[in-house]
């Protein structure tokens, strides 16, 4: 099993593997990418179970990379979760237009995360 980890700030991508880290144990692998390109090529060639993925990124934002994992891929059974700052009911809309599983809003609880992994990977 795989999870992609997908943010352009080091410091929320370290933040989110050190809360997942203890899934490595269960063999869980946690694979990361700084932008929404290197994201998507990622998905192409790993296809990761989970991807976490910001929304506000260079090179492509996180409803493009999504829109076309799900749509143009037709990757469906990688579960999406995009993490944004923007709480805006307009970007929870656009999130489930491209096909997003789930939506959570920085800063997001560490626990909930990993509660979300686990149910997802179903561990």
């Amino acid at each position: 099993m795989k999870i992609l980890i997908v943010d352009d700030e080091p410091h929320l991508r370290m933040l989110i593997q050190q809360t997942l880290e203890d899934l490595e144990d269960e063999g869980v692998e946690l694979l990361t990418a700084t932008n929404g390109e290197e994201a998507l090529e990622t998905i192409r060639t790993e296809e990761p179970n989970l991807v976490f993925l910001d929304v506000m990124m260079p090179k492509k934002n996180g409803f493009d990379v999504c829109d076309a994992v799900k749509n143009e891929l037709g990757l469906t059974h990688v579960h999406i979760v995009l993490l944004t700052a923007k709480g805006q009911e307009f970007d929870r809309l656009r999130g489930q237009e491209v096909g997003a599983n789930l939506y959570m809003t920085k800063p997001f609880d560490p626990d909930a995360l990993l509660a979300k992994a686990r149910e997802v990977l179903g561990l």
